[in-house]
């Protein structure tokens, strides 16, 4: 398990502020809120490799404690982190989590047909055990020959431990022919255009009630 050391602090709103660090809260269902902060550097490494759904061991003092990295705040400039919850969860319950999904591999049908691989779904959402939960889910496309081939929520593999809350015979991936991309493609456009004629229909519709209204105010 990856580890994380923290410190607490006194200081808070911009004095709590230190060059080269993210200030945290440790919270939990029997965690009384902790302020913290953290080093920079090693967050962003430890939070690349752990993402929202994997334990993290945070170190504070000669405590250590096991928790999940939640709403990471970043500067709107820059980018950089700030801000992060640590949540610290019961390990004798189920919780649930968005878990993402990464597609591996290459798919027949796309080097062999020219087609376009397409991705679906990026996340579902997942129950189990804290200590079990998946960082991600990869899934390969190898099965993936022809236009008709897909790949399914049911199709993803996961632990025994994990249980996936989503639509299973939703479609997560699979390869369409470039024509009917760019058909999809020019759909919303062509709907655009529809909507501004309709707009445009409504609008002089209005002015024309208003300009047959106007001779009889004037005639009152």
């Amino acid at each position: 398990m990856l580890s994380l050391k923290a410190d607490t602090r006194k200081a808070k709103g911009r004095k709590a502020r230190v060059p080269g660090a993210v200030l945290a809260v440790l919270y939990g269902p029997k965690a009384k809120p902790i302020s913290l902060s953290v080093p920079k550097k090693e967050f962003e490494k430890v939070f690349s490799q752990a993402g929202e759904s994997s334990l993290v061991t945070l170190e504070l003092g000669t405590d250590k404690t096991p928790v999940l990295i939640r709403e990471v705040q970043k500067h709107p400039l820059s980018g950089d982190p700030i801000h992060a919850d640590f949540y610290q969860p019961r390990l004798d319950q189920k919780i649930k989590i968005m878990v993402p999904l990464v597609l591996e591999g290459e798919a027949p049908a796309q080097k062999d047909l020219e087609g376009t691989l397409i991705q679906n779904i990026h996340e579902v959402e997942v129950e189990a055990l804290p200590q079990e939960l998946p960082h991600e889910i990869t899934v390969s496309v190898a099965k993936l020959a022809t236009f008709q081939d897909h790949i399914l929520v049911k199709d993803l593999r996961v632990s025994p431990g994990v249980q996936i809350l989503h639509d299973m015979e939703a479609i997560v991936a699979q390869v369409v022919p470039v024509e009917k991309v760019e058909e999809e493609l020019a759909k919303p456009v062509e709907e655009n255009v529809q909507d501004v004629k309709v707009v445009k229909e409504e609008q002089k519709a209005k002015e024309t009630a208003e300009a047959a209204a106007d001779p009889a105010k004037e005639k009152k």
